[in-house]
């Protein structure tokens, strides 16, 4: 059996020699390597691509130049596409009110899809979506072509111009009638609605600013399609500087014996190569590593007439000439990319920039529209959001004030269990006590999702209104307060003229009238009420450091 070192593996050398690894291994310089790195290079510019092909536009302010949505000749054809099509011009007029008002929200662009969220007359949102046919790989390339072929489409295009004669050309660019599709999620089936119709004109302004809106619902994006474009561009000029290069064989057949084609391109000789280094005809030396490579004619230089040599030249033997040694001057030069030690090591860094400066508040967030067959409430989901937002702002604010390093976690939020976060969020979002339809089901599911019962809901979320954390703590479990507040508080409320209390842990009951109140580990009174026989008891009213407030707001309910 063969020793095993201290790590617990086997020896690879303790039974003789070590077997070479059998299958295809990822070495460098094998096609496994290869192939695994080509396929991550395709998979980063697929990647790449998806991203290209999708943008997002924030929403614009308000248009303030009236029913001129669109100054370029390309954004009135999108509109033209529109009108030509519509069937009430009323809806059109309303669309175009929304659109002048800001009433369009995030717009999101993607081949062949253009979906917004517009603000109607109700609180939530509606989704409205215009579909448009993309382009086919034939028609893109001969879109492409032309405009590779016209430099001056291409000037036009990087400076975000749409020339009209790629527009008026063999490939539909701009929508005709009847190609653009609308939808909306509104209970109005005209074609299009406002909301649609908004939807149109708010894109208009998109499409002035950046005609590659209109290619990227075509279906390429920007950055592919300079890409493209700057390939064939370079394959125009290739052809236009050498219109023969297409003819290399025939000229080859034509060309005399010998004869150096002119159009390959040949590595230059080092400045320390002497031509009496270079390898001759008659040379029985060592031949010139060009030489050996397959389908590759050796680098020689052409015979001249010998001259005659000194017997004593003659004589002399030649040593072995090794590869040429550039001179120092040169070695920078012909140095490649960076030392590893170079580029690691430490170098002055520029400071970062100061942080921009925290806002008031932290802002609204935008409503989102009915979500018919999601597995989600789009009305929770802005609330969570909502609430993620007002605690971000908390933190920065605590943050930036001074000693905010040495005080613990200034979101108390962070620390509380899944059961405390869920009562403090339903507390949050329904903040009195009224029981209605929503305040019911929400209850519902949380007991359902707890193993609970919907008064265990009710009463605890009660708690969390009272007094947070520690509301929920006096509802849970009781605790032994130390002599001294909790004493003077029961001499306190019989000078006052209050029947005497009953004494249990940190509680004072009045039996009688089904009041009580308890003692929190902050200093507080928490006043608590329970229905005539019943032993149940429910958080009634704010806390007070004064026990005697505390039971007159109790008794005045």
């Amino acid at each position: 059996m063969s020793p095993r070192p201290a790590f617990g593996y086997p020896d690879p050398f303790a039974g003789g020699a070590r077997r070479r690894p059998t299958g295809r291994q990822a070495v460098p310089g094998t096609a496994p390597f290869r192939d695994r790195h080509a396929a991550g290079r395709r998979a980063a510019a697929d990647r790449l691509a998806r991203a290209d092909r999708s943008r997002t536009f924030p929403p614009l302010p308000p248009h303030t130049a009236g029913d001129t949505f669109a100054t370029t000749w390309w954004g009135r054809a999108w509109l033209d596409a529109l009108e030509t099509t519509a069937l009430d011009p009323a809806r059109l007029a309303r669309g175009r009110a929304y659109a002048r008002d800001g009433h369009v929200d995030t717009v999101n662009i993607t081949p062949g899809r253009i979906l917004a969220t517009i603000r109607g007359s109700r609180p939530r949102p509606y989704s409205a979506e215009i579909r448009l046919r993309p382009l086919p790989d034939e028609e893109w390339d001969t879109l492409l072509e032309t405009v590779a072929a016209e430099p001056a489409q291409l000037a036009a295009l990087l400076a975000k111009k749409l020339p009209e004669t790629l527009a008026d050309g063999t490939v539909p660019l701009l929508p005709g009638t009847g190609e653009l599709a609308p939808r909306c999620s509104c209970p109005d089936h005209g074609r299009p609605c406002k909301h649609a119709a908004a939807l149109c004109c708010h894109v208009a302004r998109l499409l002035d600013a950046d005609p590659f809106v209109l290619l990227l619902m075509r279906g390429r994006g920007e950055r592919e399609l300079l890409d493209e474009l700057t390939r064939r561009s370079a394959v125009h000029t290739a052809r236009e500087t050498y219109p023969n290069r297409g003819n290399h064989k025939a000229r080859q057949a034509d060309a005399p014996q010998g004869a150096a084609d002119p159009l390959v391109v040949r590595r230059s000789r080092p400045a320390a190569l002497s031509p009496a280094d270079e390898v001759r005809p008659e040379t029985s030396g060592p031949a010139h590593p060009t030489a050996s490579a397959p389908g590759r004619t050796p680098h020689r230089t052409p015979p001249e007439s010998p001259a005659p040599a000194a017997p004593e030249a003659a004589a002399t033997p030649v040593p072995h000439q090794g590869p040429p040694q550039a001179p120092a001057s040169q070695s920078a030069h012909t140095r490649r990319g960076v030392l590893a030690r170079d580029a690691l090591a430490a170098r002055p860094r520029p400071p970062l920039p100061p942080p921009p400066p925290l806002p008031d508040g932290p802002g609204n967030t935008p409503a989102l529209p009915d979500g018919t067959g999601l597995p989600f409430d789009p009305a929770a989901l802005e609330f969570l959001a909502t609430d993620t937002a007002a605690r971000a702002h908390a933190r920065l604010a605590a943050l930036g004030q001074p000693g905010a390093h040495r005080r613990k976690d200034p979101d108390p939020a962070a620390a509380l269990t899944p059961w405390q976060d869920a009562l403090r969020l339903a507390a949050t979002a329904h903040p009195t006590a009224g029981l209605t339809s929503a305040t019911r089901a929400l209850f519902r599911d949380l007991a359902a999702a707890t193993g609970r019962t919907t008064e265990d809901v009710a009463r605890s979320v009660a708690a969390w209104r009272q007094g947070g954390h520690e509301g929920l703590a006096l509802l849970e479990a009781p605790w032994d307060p130390p002599a001294g507040d909790f004493d003077r508080a029961r001499s306190a409320l019989l000078a006052a003229g209050h029947p005497p209390l009953r004494p249990e842990h940190n509680r004072l009951t009045d039996p009688g009238r089904r009041h009580q109140l308890r003692f929190g580990h902050d200093g507080l009174w928490y006043p608590y009420e329970s229905d005539p026989g019943a032993e149940v008891w429910w958080p009634t009213g704010p806390a007070d450091p004064d026990p005697l407030t505390a039971l007159r707001d109790l008794l005045t309910r």
